[in-house]
């Protein structure tokens, strides 16, 4: 198997931020009353930021395995973590680096092996 081009590359992670972004959305919903206009209105963009993801994840998903792109959505755990630091300054523990640094070091893991199994094929 060929390696991925940084472009493609790049569209999944795009796809992982721009879902990570829905969070976001949904963050500031949790913070007018139900069925208000501030809420109804992240409602609404909590949707529409997830229809714009659904759109990316299409095309990523023609450029890699269905279990790589998915293993790679786990990289959403950084960037909503990153969202809550610089938009709601939230803090961020030691225990929430470590539990990031785990995630990604699984996606690298499992990048690579299905890199090594489609070679050997």
């Amino acid at each position: 198997m060929k390696k991925k081009s940084i472009a493609a590359i790049l569209q999944l992670q795009g796809a992982v931020i721009v879902y990570s972004l829905s969070t976001v959305a949904a963050k500031f919903a949790s913070e007018y009353p139900m069925l208000t206009l501030g809420w109804i209105g992240f409602f609404a963009l909590e949707f529409v930021v997830l229809a714009i993801y659904a759109v990316i994840w299409q095309q990523v998903i023609k450029k890699f395995q269905l279990s790589i792109a998915y293993s790679n959505k786990a990289v959403t755990l950084m960037w909503s973590m990153l969202w809550n630091f610089v938009i709601f300054s939230e803090k961020i523990t030691p225990g929430m680096v470590i539990g990031v640094l785990i995630v990604i070091a699984g996606v690298i893991v499992m990048n690579s092996s299905s890199e090594e199994e489609a070679e050997s094929v």
